[in-house]
């Protein structure tokens, strides 16, 4: 019996992992020229930041763990392994996602404030959405436009709440942006 059970599990992990290598590529299929990224930062264990956190000092942030900064790496490497041109790639402006984006795409990397996240400030989530869309829809390549951003942004962006170091693909439209597909973490 204990044998019947122990093929079962591994035929079940077999048939979860055959799904998830299938659903990433899946997701890779959907980056194309014109497309937009919207990557969660990598791994910072925690949530929101310390009270009191500034902007340009990462020792009051919650920053990437060595896990983090391992899974950003990949992020860049399997863009390069499938020859994914990169036109550019945008920041928000807290540590751990310049820290993302510094490792996945070195050199590449602009901070834009309108894709700050705003955890504390429930307030500003309708407006930085919208100046997000706006930008967004401006997007026209070459290549493909990389974006390292917060869960929050990306939730109101999407409708889909990433995991660390998920990505969101979409195509922007005049009337925001179309999901298209997701490359897990």
């Amino acid at each position: 019996m204990k044998s019947v059970a122990r093929g079962i599990a591994l035929g079940l992990t077999c048939l979860f992992w055959a799904h998830t290598a299938a659903s990433a590529d899946r997701g890779w299929a959907s980056v194309s020229g014109g497309t937009v990224v919207l990557f969660r930062h990598a791994l910072a264990p925690g949530g929101g930041d310390p009270s009191g956190y500034t902007l340009n000092d990462c020792s009051t942030q919650r920053n990437l763990s060595s896990e983090g900064r391992d899974q950003a790496r990949r992020i860049g490497a399997e863009f390069r392994q499938r020859r994914i041109a990169v036109g550019a790639v945008w920041s928000s402006q807290w540590c751990r996602t310049r820290d993302t984006a510094d490792l996945a795409f070195p050199g590449l990397r602009t901070d834009q404030p309108i894709f700050n996240s705003f955890f504390n400030e429930s307030e500003a989530a309708a407006d930085r959405t919208r100046a997000a869309q706006q930008l967004l829809s401006s997007w026209r390549g070459p290549g493909v436009l990389v974006v390292v951003t917060h869960q929050v942004n990306i939730t109101a962006l999407t409708g889909v709440m990433p995991s660390s170091g998920e990505g969101v693909v979409v195509r922007p439209s005049a009337n925001g942006v179309q999901v298209v597909g997701s490359i897990p973490p």
